[in-house]
């Protein structure tokens, strides 16, 4: 995907973890230290660090070019709080979510404390729905997960790397977006579609 970033552009990347956005140049995360929500310790590459939420991002409005936010917001407690907060500090961006079948095949679903939201999108709209207790299941199998991620090559890991569309979500932003948040039982909870 080409972000078509410009030089001297003001990048935030938000929960940039152990493997910060390459073309960021401010940084903010929850976790500075170990937390199960990733794997590897928080790196920061010497540049603007602010530890901190995406429902609660300490900056002023518009004042970041692009802002990247990956693998962030299927976590969230609260993502209208999380969603209104990156349209104000952003001009445009770009949001990367889990696919609910990704979160399936890998067991990422299985977990309560983990992934709070399963995140479709429809043209330019974001649809976040509450995983219910039907939705958390198991697959028993955890050699996808570890075939996908592992540091040698095999089948798996190609194909999960030739077609990250079924396994993610990925969305381009620019100025704003509409989203729609339904709780588990299927009842809006909230959007700004009336912004439009």
């Amino acid at each position: 995907m080409t972000f078509n970033i410009k030089p001297n552009s003001r990048v935030l990347d938000i929960g940039s973890g152990g493997e910060p956005f390459s073309d960021a140049n401010f940084l903010i995360d929850r976790y500075p230290g170990k937390t199960h929500h990733r794997y590897n310790p928080l790196k920061t590459n010497n540049l603007p660090f602010s530890q901190g939420d995406a429902e609660f991002l300490p900056f002023k409005d518009k004042c970041f070019d692009f802002v990247y936010c990956a693998h962030v917001l299927e976590h969230v407690e609260n993502p209208v709080r999380a969603l209104l907060e990156i349209q104000r500090v952003g001009k445009r961006g770009y949001i990367e979510v889990p696919t609910k079948m990704s979160d399936t095949l890998f067991n990422f679903a299985r977990m309560n404390h983990f992934h709070k939201w399963h995140i479709s999108i429809i043209g330019k709209t974001l649809i976040f729905i509450e995983y219910t207790e039907n939705d958390r299941r198991d697959t028993g199998n955890q050699e996808l997960f570890y075939m996908a991620h592992s540091l040698f090559p095999n089948h798996f890991k190609s194909m999960f790397r030739r077609n990250k569309d079924l396994f993610t979500n990925m969305f381009l932003w620019d100025d704003s977006f509409v989203f729609y948040i339904f709780e588990k039982n299927g009842k809006l909870i909230s959007t700004n579609d009336n912004i439009r």
